[in-house]
Order: C-alpha cells, then sequence, then structure tokens
C-alpha cells in the first residue's frame, strides 16, 4: 500500500513522460517474469511461447477498446476489464496447451511452445479484424481526472499489477501449491507417486503463468498506440521474461523482481545511449554469464553470501 501511495505522490509532483515510459516498460517485465517464473521456475517446464500470450492478452484488450469505447463513458472502470478480459484469453489459451501437452516433458514442451508462438501470429496474420499485418492504431486518451497525462494513469495502473503479481507468487511459493510444483520440478514421477496432483498442478501452473503474461499484454495497446503481430507476439518478449527470473533466480518469488527490475533498467540505459539490437546484445551477454557462473541466479549468490557470512 506504501508502495503505491508513494507512486501516487510521484504522479502529481512529477511529469517528465519518458520516465512513465520506461517504467511501464520494467513493470510490464516484472508482471511477464512472475508469470514465467510460475511455470519455468517453480514447475520446471521452460516456456519459449511468452509472447503468445502477452499478444493475445494486447489483442483481445486492443479489440474491446475498439469495439466498446468504454474509456468515453467510465473511463477508470475501463482498464480493468480490459486486463481481466486479456487475462481470461490468455488462461483459456494456456488452458489449452495444458490440457494438449499435459504428457509432454522436457524439451518437447518447450518447443510446442516456440511452436504456440509462431502459430499465434499467423493466425493474426489473417484474420483482417484484427489488422492483419497492417496492424491496428489505437488512440490513447488524452486526459483522465486527476492526472494530467494518461501515461502517468497507467504507470500507477502498472505498479499496482506489479505488486499484485509479486504477492501472487510469493503466495504460491508459500503455500501447499508451491511445494507441490518444486515437487513435479524435482521428480514428476516421484511426486506422484506420492500422492502429488500432477496433472492439476500442471494445468493450474500453466493457467497461471499464462493469465499473468495476458493481463501485463492487455495493457500494452494504450502504451504503443499501434499493435502488429510480429512486434507484438515478439520472440523478443519470451527472450526477456526468461533471460530476468534466469538472472534473478528462478527458486523464489524475488529472482523475477530483481531480475526484471535490474536487467528492464540496464535495457531502457542501452536503449537510449546505444541502440535497441545492443540492448539485447547485454541481455543475451548477461544470460550466458549468469548461466555459467551463477546458475542460482543473484538471489542464490545472495544466499551463498549471506550463509558465509553466517558461518
Amino acid at each position: 500500500m506504501l508502495l503505491f501511495l508513494g507512486a501516487f505522490l510521484i504522479t502529481q509532483n512529477f511529469h517528465n513522460q519518458y520516465y512513465y515510459l520506461a517504467a511501464f516498460t520494467v513493470l510490464q517485465y516484472i508482471i511477464l517474469s512472475q508469470g514465467w517464473n510460475i511455470l519455468g521456475g517453480y514447475t520446471g517446464y521452460v516456456n519459449f511461447g511468452t509472447g503468445a500470450f502477452f499478444g493475445v492478452g494486447a489483442y483481445t484488450s486492443a479489440m474491446i477498446v475498439k469495439t466498446f469505447k468504454i474509456g468515453k463513458s467510465a473511463p477508470f472502470l475501463e482498464l480493468p476489464i480490459l486486463f481481466i478480459a486479456g487475462g481470461l484469453v490468455a488462461a483459456l489459451l494456456g488452458l489449452g496447451l495444458g490440457y494438449l501437452t499435459m504428457r509432454i516433458k522436457g524439451i518437447y514442451f518447450s518447443i510446442s511452445t516456440l511452436a504456440l508462438a509462431f502459430v499465434t501470429v499467423t493466425i493474426i496474420l489473417n484474420i483482417d479484424a484484427l489488422g492483419g499485418a497492417t496492424g491496428l492504431y489505437i488512440i490513447r486518451p488524452r486526459k483522465i481526472p486527476f492526472f494530467t497525462n494518461y501515461m502517468e494513469f497507467l504507470f500507477l495502473v502498472m505498479v499496482a499489477l506489479s505488486i499484485f503479481a509479486v504477492a501472487f507468487a510469493r503466495y504460491i511459493e508459500n503455500s501447499w501449491i508451491g511445494r507441490g510444483l518444486s515437487a513435479v520440478r524435482d521428480d514428476e514421477d516421484a511426486a506422484e507417486c506420492t500422492g502429488v496432483p500432477v496433472l492439476k498442478l500442471k494445468v493450474f501452473a500453466t493457467m497461471a503463468s499464462s493469465t499473468l503474461m495476458g493481463v501485463a499484454g492487455a495493457a500494452y495497446p494504450y502504451f504503443v498506440t499501434f499493435l502488429e503481430p510480429i512486434s507484438t507476439v515478439s520472440l523478443d518478449v519470451g527472450v526477456n521474461s526468461l533471460a530476468m527470473p534466469l538472472i534473478g533466480g528462478t527458486s523464489t518469488w524475488a529472482g523475477p523482481l530483481v531480475g526484471a527490475v535490474l536487467l528492464g533498467i540496464i535495457q531502457q540505459i542501452a536503449l537510449v545511449t546505444l541502440s535497441p539490437e545492443y540492448s539485447l546484445l547485454v541481455i543475451g551477454i548477461l544470460l550466458v554469464s549468469f548461466v555459467i557462473l551463477a546458475p542460482e541466479g543473484i538471489v542464490g549468490l545472495f544466499r551463498k553470501f549471506r550463509a558465509s557470512l553466517k558461518k
């Protein structure tokens, strides 16, 4: 609550729009990385299809905006409706993925999620109602009560969503669900033999992960004001949402948070000072370095350092 109130005070006293745009990107990746970690970190099923769920949430949101124009009559209710709709459609896609791939493990599951991203792009490209290859333009509201610019309001909403995503991931980690997911990750066959509801937990993890990704995508149309399939359902989104938990640490909710904040800030600096290509290069170098030198991520290094101090 204090963090949210602090963010609200920032919007009332600070009006440099670039920083809100940069903060939006970082907050978006906090939600995406927490969503990825539920399936990829806690459960051990590496997902390369983040872009598909993100894109489904974005296009669902865009179609609701263009069809119903809720923002004109109820500006404060519009974003919650978009988040619910985007998250729900992404959850249904996750349910379908979980059902179809429930017997697939390891690299085969990862390949199927990557294929899902390409299939999603192909479908959007061939549906004229979604803009096809031409794309969709979204008109961002110019004004909203209590805020001088809509990006300030969008930033505040993303802060609230990021807090929810972190709290949700923390709850799962500390509950019996998290212990069950960890058992599935460590040894799925042994977990099933000891009575862990493996199938239900895998489907739940897939749906929970995809829901957060869809929610993150639902705000994206108002951020970019233009949706195009190749850049929306992008492999870059999948790479970033995978790299951030791995660098931060996948064994805890804090890892994706640390990784998203650190890499998000580094990317924004590289984007301004260098170029988008160099920002991806930086992410790639950091990812390879941490996989080789610190496979447990930043949080794992901190835990080892704290344990050595106690000894």
